[in-house]
């Protein structure tokens, strides 16, 4: 499988992968997924934008196709929709079947998106809670789990896309949307320069791990972004990257 798609609890993944169906998109649309029926399944209230929690591992392919200058290319993406407990080890211990068949598609995957939650050392918009989220400390003791995953359990990644999701609730959107936006004739940043900018901006207290994990692996490479499902040119950015790397 090319991508598989997975992120911690209470990261709004769900919502970001539903999202994407949406008919109303720019250059990535998913051709195999009906964005009603989807909302529906995935008992989505319109008016809290709100989703019932994921209780039990499902698996769900993406096959999304993204509009290149060279044409249209396809991505094939394992959505893996889990309870949030299933990166703990006493549900690993308790669920090592379940959790077996996870880690296989995981290492067999090229493309890894992983979706990280906001934490509270970001500046928030007025009226966010902002005790709703992971101290940076916490959030970074956190990521260092992942960078040991990356290291052990993911064998054939060659590209890391990693998400800092809701950003509708610690930045100017429409002002960010436009700094990153993709072009396809040129004129805009580059892949390299979009994760520099978001990087420094937004996961500067993690640098240390990121390049820890570009160093542990041959070959790899690690890409930021920010993403909300209110900004199209957000939410489409970093599947634009893996359909630019890894698309068939």
């Amino acid at each position: 499988m090319g991508v598989v798609f997975i992120g911690d609890r209470a990261t709004g993944k769900t919502h970001l992968a539903m999202e994407l169906t949406n008919p109303k998109h720019e250059y990535v649309k998913v051709i195999n997924q009906d964005y009603e029926m989807l909302k529906a399944n995935l008992k989505f209230d319109e008016v809290s934008g709100v989703m019932q929690a994921t209780d039990v591992i499902l698996d769900r392919l993406l096959d999304i196709e993204v509009r290149l200058p060279t044409g249209n290319k396809q991505v094939l993406v394992d959505w893996i929709d889990t309870p949030g407990e299933v990166w703990r080890k006493s549900w690993q211990q308790d669920n090592q079947k379940e959790w077996s068949k996870l880690l296989q598609t995981i290492r067999d995957s090229e493309g890894i998106f992983l979706v990280l939650p906001p934490h509270r050392g970001l500046t928030f918009q007025a009226g966010v809670d902002v005790d709703e989220f992971m101290s940076t400390q916490q959030w970074c003791a956190r990521f260092e789990r992942w960078v040991d995953f990356f290291r052990t359990d993911c064998p054939k990644a060659r590209h890391i896309v990693i998400c800092l999701n809701k950003a509708d609730l610690f930045c100017n959107l429409s002002q960010e949307s436009s700094q990153l936006a993709y072009h396809p004739n040129g004129g805009a940043m580059n892949w390299q320069q979009r994760h520099l900018y978001s990087m420094q901006r937004y996961f500067r207290p993690i640098q240390s791990q990121l390049a820890e994990i570009n160093k542990s692996v041959s070959g790899l490479s690690v890409r930021c972004f920010i993403t909300s499902v209110y900004d199209r040119s957000l939410l489409e950015l970093p599947w634009i990257y893996l359909g630019s790397f890894l698309a068939k």
